[in-house]
């Protein structure tokens, strides 16, 4: 092989520099990204910090009491009502597949009574209307049944589509091999229907840490209840709920990069 051979061979193909040029241009755009958040964020926080809204010595004293015990309270909740709202929304939409008038009809009303009341009101009844029936409940778990009473009717709907987005010729064929309904439902549909439906789960319980901060009119010592009370005595409401705003802000960003870490093993596998 002669040398001009040889050095045509060494020379990078139109696909090849075509791919350089686009990882190049993906690392300058996140580049042109990064540089934007830096600016704003540090703009927004040396304006607060010189207009006098923030107090170092609040922010060293009582920070650390609200993101730790604030955190921790927030993050007990959601947890707790999305598994709780996951329950109820696979049973609702089985209750909205069903056949059975009566079921259905209990599900649809729960989805509409729900989804038409705000989510306010419904922590108020839980915790303060239910005693007037003799049911009397802490503020943590009146806290979480509230979220996930509400977040579960909106869930509801998202399970019933992804049971409907399941083929139906799967369960045909599991009904011709004799499997009962529920062995369909519990081994061949429900496993399929909760891989599609784990993007829009991730999504509601973002959404539940940002709405968990309605609790706090109940007295559920979350982060947003821990900001108001400390910066109220501290005479710095102002920083104690910037502070606050800060740490939901992080905790969507932490969620949402373990969402998308998640979505991304899971179409892996259904490569």
């Amino acid at each position: 092989m002669s040398g001009e051979t040889v050095a045509q061979a060494d020379q990078p193909t139109v696909v090849e520099r075509l791919a350089r040029a686009k990882v190049r241009a993906r690392r300058l755009f996140r580049f042109k990204f990064f540089v934007v958040w830096v600016v704003l964020v540090a703009g927004f926080g040396v304006a607060f910090w010189f207009a006098g809204r923030v107090d170092p010595e609040f922010l060293r004293v009582s920070g650390p009491i609200i993101i730790l015990r604030g955190v921790q309270i927030t993050i007990l909740l959601c947890l707790s009502s999305i598994v709780l709202a996951t329950i109820l929304a696979v049973l609702g939409a089985l209750g909205r597949l069903s056949t059975n008038a009566y079921i259905n009809g209990v599900a649809s009303l729960y989805v509409s009574v729900v989804r038409g009341t705000p989510l306010l009101v419904q922590i108020l009844f839980i915790y303060f209307g239910l005693p007037q029936l003799g049911i009397v409940l802490p503020a943590i778990p009146a806290g979480i049944i509230a979220l996930s009473f509400n977040y579960g009717a909106y869930m509801t709907e998202i399970f019933r589509a992804g049971i409907q987005a399941v083929p139906p010729g799967q369960r045909e064929a599991a009904a011709a091999l004799g499997m009962p309904e529920h062995l369909i439902m519990r081994r061949i549909v429900l496993p399929q229907a909760i891989r599609i439906v784990v993007p829009a789960i991730g999504n509601e319980f973002i959404a539940m840490l940002k709405d968990s901060a309605l609790v706090s009119v109940i007295a559920v010592q979350e982060l947003l209840w821990w900001a108001q009370r400390l910066g109220r005595s501290a005479l710095q409401p102002m920083t104690g709920l910037l502070l606050a705003a800060v740490v939901y802000w992080i905790l969507t960003m932490a969620f949402s990069l373990l969402q998308e870490r998640l979505e991304r093993r899971l179409a892996r596998s259904d490569r």
